[in-house]
């Protein structure tokens, strides 16, 4: 099967999905687990890193701080990888197709709201936001994990992103994550000094 032919079939298996969501997109339990899922959106995800850092930094717990910071980049990693595919990629949300029977996809089309379905990037964000408050408290990886899941999964029956929407941004979440991880030791040691600052303590 060439790459076309895999594309073909993945879009022909998203609009399916997409015709079977729009006849519960109007169910209370579908309108509420979309609510719920905008925590994931980008002001609010911003809001909770930045002030997460700043607890941390205030009270002079450094893993809190560490949460934040790691959070705080990787969202805004994600934020922008998003951006810049949504900007080329060109694909008619669900809810656009359901309420007018419109579907259009390709490159370099509308860069507007109602065609940026890919990716989906309430789920970028969910991911790398759970991924890296993990690597602080491993303990907590299962329930982060299952809430960034489900914030994935909402944004079908809502009809704002077809399925592989959400793998794809589930994918530019995981990989924004991992790329601050790998550049976060050299961040430590600012994270130390403003702590260090704010408590009137010498770094040794």
């Amino acid at each position: 099967m060439s790459l076309q032919d895999t594309i073909e079939t993945i879009e022909e298996a998203d609009l399916a999905v997409a015709e079977a969501a729009a006849e519960v997109r109007h169910h209370p339990v579908t309108r509420a687990l979309g609510h719920l899922s905008e925590v994931a959106d980008q002001p609010p995800m911003f809001a909770l890193g930045a002030l997460t850092l700043a607890a941390g930094l205030l009270a002079d717990e450094r893993r809190l701080a560490e949460a934040g910071g790691r959070l705080l980049a990787s969202v805004a990693l994600a934020t922008a990888v998003k951006s810049v595919v949504k900007a080329v990629v060109v694909r008619t949300r669900p809810h656009v197709l359901a309420d007018g029977g419109e579907y259009e996809s390709g490159l370099l089309g509308r860069n507007e709201g109602p065609w940026n379905s890919f990716p989906s990037g309430h789920t970028a964000d969910a991911v790398a936001a759970a991924r890296a408050v993990a690597r602080v408290w491993p303990g907590a990886a299962v329930p982060l994990y299952g809430a960034a899941a489900a914030i994935g999964v909402a944004q079908v029956p809502r009809c704002a992103h077809y399925p592989s929407d959400v793998t794809a941004g589930a994918l530019v979440g995981w990989a924004a994550e991992a790329t601050v991880d790998r550049a976060w030791p050299a961040a430590e040691p600012l994270l130390d000094a403003a702590r260090a600052a704010l408590h009137g303590r010498q770094l040794g």
